[in-house]
């Protein structure tokens, strides 16, 4: 409940009698008015410093003497951790927590410079991992969501580095990612946290399979064992579902894609794509088995229909993109379907672009090849805005009602 929400609901209240003036004043008096955009600013603030610091540092590097890198690199840390530490204790929140991302990225900026300064070499991506492991340090002990997402990034940006520099997977990344920053997320239940959680988990299974040189589709299995896992979460909508949203579009962009290059069997070379029939099918019956178990457990049964995105179509030998498009329309009525049945806002909101962008992708493959490429635009622009126009209506109009509904109990 939040004090936006109070401040439009509490005047119906009174009107009807439910509760008094005084009672609803009462009732705001308990949520302190917030300014979101004012708070961000220290945020904000502390990115462009950090940036300006470390470009004039790269800049400049060269001239400084080396003790002097030293101690600039040492008392810059110190500084901004200290700073971020004083502001806390005198309850300036947003300003300790910008400082003590400053603190951080100064860590890690150090660390690389240090390195250029006495010529160290680097065979794998631990400056990078300890690196992300300090934020993930500096998380716990302040618990702060911005610390949290930067630690993701610094983790996403470790991967990266193992991967385009050294060609390989760092596996003491993933664990650490997925055994610190996975529990964190567990522990605070907030499902932007936990989206961004398994949003970093698939990118990193899509690096692992480039890295790993394997076929791609193997990079679904760990990607849909991230699903499976948000099955067995009781509370769907504290953890459950935004853990399954990246895997789930994972697999829909995919479809998206065979889609629009519309893929047949035989006609290119498989080997970078599909993987041996008889093992992934296996793990893939086993991580259903498993998601079908979790879904029985708490009563959600009818979502086993979202498995339909991973169905392997691609093995078919022809009408693979027909199957994956009808595919994508299916998955996204049926998301709308949940959203509005379920009355959660976040499925509707997803159902919709989802819809949306089947629909768009639907009269790209069947419009493209013959129609004339201006009215292509002009009549794709128009399905656009009309679908857009007519979703949004039906969803107000489904809200309006069930506000009504709700008051009249």
């Amino acid at each position: 409940m939040s004090r936006k929400w109070l401040e439009k609901e509490t005047p119906i209240w009174v009107e009807r009698g439910i509760v008094t003036r005084e009672q609803a004043d009462q009732l705001l008096s308990m949520y302190e008015t917030k300014n979101h955009a004012v708070g961000l600013l220290p945020i904000l603030g502390s990115i462009l410093v950090g940036l300006g610091i470390l470009s004039f540092i790269a800049a400049n590097w060269q001239d400084i003497p080396q003790l002097v890198r030293l101690a600039m690199i040492v008392l810059l840390m110190i500084g901004f951790y200290a700073g971020g530490e004083l502001a806390l204790r005198r309850g300036h929140d947003k300003l300790g927590i910008a400082l003590i991302s400053l603190g951080v990225v100064s860590f890690g900026g150090g660390i690389v410079l240090i390195g250029q300064m006495f010529h160290l070499v680097a065979y794998n991506a631990g400056t990078f991992i300890l690196w992300a492991c300090a934020g993930m340090v500096a998380t716990f002990i302040y618990r702060s969501r911005y610390l949290y997402l930067l630690s993701l990034l610094l983790f996403d940006i470790a991967q990266w580095y193992s991967v385009a520099e050294f060609d390989s997977f760092s596996y003491t990344a993933f664990a650490l990612l997925a055994a610190g920053l996975g529990f964190y997320g567990w522990k605070r239940r907030h499902p932007l946290l936990i989206w961004c959680f398994s949003f970093s988990v698939t990118v990193q299974a899509l690096m692992w399979a480039i890295a790993s040189d394997v076929p791609f589709l193997w990079m679904f299995i760990p990607a849909m064992a991230l699903y499976v896992l948000g099955d067995w979460l009781k509370d769907e909508r504290h953890g459950g579902y935004a853990l399954q949203t990246a895997p789930l579009a994972a697999a829909f962009i995919f479809a998206v894609f065979l889609v629009m290059i519309g893929h047949e069997r035989g006609a290119v070379d498989d080997g970078w794509l599909l993987a041996s029939p008889l093992y992934y099918f296996g793990a893939l019956l086993l991580l259903f088995a498993v998601s079908l178990a979790g879904k029985l457990r708490n009563g959600r049964a009818s979502s086993a229909f979202e498995w339909i995105l991973l169905a392997p179509f691609v093995y078919l030998p022809s009408g693979v993109d027909v199957l994956y498009l009808l595919a994508l329309f299916f998955f996204s009525l049926y998301v709308l379907w949940r959203g509005y049945a379920e009355e959660w806002r976040f499925k509707i909101n997803f159902g919709t672009v989802l819809f949306i962008c089947s629909t768009m992708v639907a009269y790209g493959k069947l419009t493209w090849d013959f129609m004339d490429k201006s009215l292509f635009f002009i009549l794709g622009g128009c399905i656009l805005i009309g679908l857009s126009w007519f979703l949004n209506r039906r969803k107000k109009r489904f809200f309006d009602d069930t506000k009504e509904g709700n008051g009249h109990v």
